[in-house]
């Protein structure tokens, strides 16, 4: 096992972690968390024996084989295959002597390198590698491409899957998700839950780790503490703890006591408007997440589009895709301020083609793209993290876009709210992490209150607070959504409505996102199952596991096409019927809803002015006979204030009431 015993580690002058004491048992599945800096690589790196210990000691079995994934790979003429075998040390060595030396080799010695060849399943090696790489996403020509024509990322992929093939007892996984699409998360969540090895893992993915993990090391302020559980257990224990400080939740109380106050004026009806499903969900995520996250420095949200309209965005029998080749062919998508749209897909089958044509980047190759005059469109994707003005600071990046109307000191709280803090705010954004300039390029989007929002893996580079804030904002955002992420928690709590881009095509994915990992699952099978001899297809077919969703294309709010829904085997029949006459009342109702948004700012308008005058009243000067005239303009306006709540609440009830009785049509 791995062993700390009063463990302390100082770096540049600043202690990391003070006498930390555990122990971590052989085939534990750990996840190590912490604020950016709190010192998890640093830790990695004592777990790999490159650091020792300034007081205390750490110790593990030295006959254990460590597998660690490097950050980078150096350009080579390699086939992405051969790279990914010779992770498995012993195997690439034994292979290459029996492949160069077995005709000068005598014949005891070339018994022995067979027998352990054998030993080692060194003969479905190349097989496996297969497999794990096609996991990854690297199709069968891809595998046999060299690694210098690989992108960045794909190269981490590659050093993954070097890692992976390690017949290691140990393995040290740093931020493996990165560079990973959801498939090929899905793939890497169930390799991981099989490895018999002990395993520890830093992530920002929250489901990922909740899937995989047994323990959480967290370390914050110095202290390294081992919880038992996967995360959202031990958000749930942290938060028990953090519980006992009450000032530390002074910020979450008051966003929970907005949110309550809504839902308990409605309480009866809690499930039947949009407005309050929104605020109850949200609620229920802040209950689970928040505090785990109340000293984040992310307290963003999304300003108010200033103008809107609907339909905002609509593709008309749309092609996709590059020069003359399609990629995605006939797409039809509206989108509407209620619209939150999730975008499914293996990798390689068209979601960024489609967001980029979604987003203008990309111009049609056939069909109609149209937008409402009152577009504001805001796109997050890689390229616009690195259109950044690496010699401009935050402050003058956004300066640019506010204008000089807007003064420093709201545009320094503004980028506060990002986690922008003193000199980083001056500092020329080209020596920023990718976190940082992943949160300056959302930071700038906000700034511009657009009404729809194309967001192509947002999260990359973000850590589970931002992510934690990003979530919030989005559930809060008055406009459209559409979203691709390999975040599960982001999709699942942002989301309405999934579709699926596969085969050429975009349809509506009937189910949720464990049914798209039991489709994703049977989808691969079949596609192996097409590759191999008829009796390894027999095999495959005779699998009895259920099939539990079903791509269907239908006519919504969000996507339309002319086909008619057959009935899947496995869903209620009326399912998309119901989702067909709730958009339909959404929309027939919508006028009623703005009616209500109104009258409840318009309140909290008042409610506000009325506290400030009541706080201008409890001076009590202002009762000498002196200043009579002025107290009685002041109760007048009281008056006032109080009378114009009591009117706006009464027709706010009445409106509610209205609402119901049109929703319960």
């Amino acid at each position: 096992m791995i062993q700390l015993q009063d463990f302390s580690l100082r770096r540049g002058g600043r202690l990391l972690f003070e006498k930390a004491t555990f122990q971590i048992h052989p085939g534990w599945k750990v996840g190590l968390t912490g604020v950016n800096g709190a010192g998890k690589s640093t830790l990695f790196a004592a777990f790999m024996g490159e650091i020792t210990a300034d007081v205390g000691n750490l110790s593990r079995p030295a006959t254990w084989t460590v597998a660690h994934m490097a950050q980078e790979v150096e350009s080579q003429e390699t086939a992405a295959i051969d790279f990914v075998l010779s992770g498995d040390e012993e195997w690439w060595t034994i292979n290459q002597q029996l492949e160069h030396e077995s005709d000068t080799m005598d014949l005891d010695r070339l018994s022995a390198l067979h027998e352990r060849f054998g030993e080692i399943d060194g003969y479905t090696a190349t097989a496996r590698a297969a497999q794990m790489m096609a996991g990854l996403g690297f199709t069968t020509a891809k595998q046999s491409a060299s690694v210098a024509s690989f992108s960045g990322g794909w190269r981490m992929r590659l050093n993954l899957a070097r890692t992976l093939m390690s017949r290691s007892d140990l393995l040290l996984l740093d931020e493996p998700t990165n560079h990973l699409d959801l498939d090929a998360i899905l793939w890497l969540e169930e390799w991981l839950k099989n490895y018999a090895g002990t395993l520890i893992l830093i992530s920002h993915d929250r489901d990922f780790l909740d899937a995989i993990t047994g323990h959480i090391i967290h370390i914050e302020a110095g202290l390294v503490t081992l919880y038992t559980g996967n995360y959202s257990t031990f958000e749930q224990t942290r938060a028990e703890r953090l519980a006992q400080q009450q000032q530390s939740f002074e910020k979450q109380e008051a966003t929970r006591a907005h949110l309550q106050k809504y839902i308990d004026r409605f309480s009866a009806q809690a499930t039947r408007a949009k407005q309050a499903q929104s605020r109850v969900k949200q609620l229920e995520r802040m209950q689970k997440l928040a505090p785990a996250h109340v000293d984040t420095p992310f307290t963003f949200s999304f300003r108010e589009p200033s103008k809107m309209s609907s339909p905002l965005l609509q593709l008309d029998e749309v092609n996709a895709g590059y020069d003359t080749t399609i990629i995605v062919n006939n797409i039809r998508l509206q989108l509407t301020p209620d619209s939150r749209i999730g975008l499914l897909g293996m990798n390689g089958a068209g979601k960024s083609t489609l967001i980029k044509t979604l987003a203008g980047a990309l111009a049609p190759l056939s069909g109609e793209r149209t937008t409402s005059e009152h577009l504001n469109l805001g796109y997050f994707a890689q390229h616009q993290m690195d259109a950044l003005d690496a010699d401009a600071s935050p402050m003058l990046q956004l300066g640019r876009l506010a204008g000089k109307k807007i003064s420093d000191a709201d545009l320094r709280a503004y980028l506060g709210s990002f986690g922008f803090s003193g000199e980083r705010m001056d500092t020329a954004c080209g020596s920023f992490s990718g976190g940082e300039r992943a949160r300056l390029a959302l930071a700038l989007i906000v700034w511009q209150r657009p009404n729809v929002l194309v967001l192509d893996e947002p999260t990359n580079h973000l850590d589970l607070d931002m992510r934690h804030a990003l979530t919030l904002a989005l559930q809060d955002f008055k406009g459209a959504v559409v979203l691709v992420s390999h975040e599960r928690q982001l999709i699942s709590s942002v989301c309405d409505d999934l579709l699926l881009v596969h085969g050429g095509t975009c349809r509506t994915f009937d189910g949720d996102l464990t049914d798209y990992a039991q489709w994703l699952k049977q989808t691969r099978q079949q596609e192996m199952a097409a590759k191999t001899p008829k009796l390894e297809k027999a095999q495959v077919n005779k699998s009895n596991e259920p099939e539990t969703a079903k791509v269907i294309p239908s006519k919504k709010e969000a996507i339309a096409t002319p086909s008619e829904k057959p009935a899947t085997p496995n869903k209620p029949i009326d399912k998309e019927l119901a989702r067909k006459e709730a958009a339909a009342k959404r929309e027939q109702t919508r006028p009623l809803r703005s009616k209500i948004e109104k009258a409840e700012k318009e309140i909290k308008d008042y409610q506000a002015k009325l506290k400030q005058l009541e706080h201008t009243m409890a001076d009590s000067n202002l009762y000498e006979a002196s200043r009579k005239s002025e107290l009685l303009k002041l109760m007048e306006q009281q008056q006032q204030f109080t009378s114009a709540i009591t009117v706006l609440d009464e027709s706010l009830l009445e409106m509610m009431m209205q609402l119901d009785e049109l929703e319960s049509m």
